[in-house]
């Protein structure tokens, strides 16, 4: 199995807690909790569970879960049902579920 560097897709489950900043290329599907930023020129998919305290900086994001902080998209920012969100978006493009604090 091969991966290159922008098509590679990385999960962290709820059992992670990370302190400190995510920088990544690709794709990460995150569960978990961070008290930092994350920046990246690929996707951030954040799970139901996840909890964020600290910017957020992308190309594409899908919101789900407790964000605390900024949220900067290069294309598209995606926030789905049941998100709580407590900071300021900037994107191209955006899409909101109905349900969304």
């Amino acid at each position: 199995m091969s991966t290159t560097g922008s098509g590679s897709k990385n999960v962290l489950n709820s059992d992670v807690e990370i302190k400190g900043n995510i920088k990544f290329s690709g794709e990460l599907t995150f569960e978990g909790k961070l008290d930092g930023e994350v920046h990246t020129d690929g996707t951030l998919n954040l799970g139901d569970g996840a909890v964020i305290n600290g910017n957020i900086n992308a190309t594409n994001v899908v919101v789900r879960g407790k964000i605390n902080g900024n949220i900067v998209a290069k294309e598209k920012i995606d926030i789905k049902a049941k998100t709580e969100l407590f900071g300021d978006i900037r994107a191209t493009k955006l899409a909101i579920e109905e349900g969304v604090t």
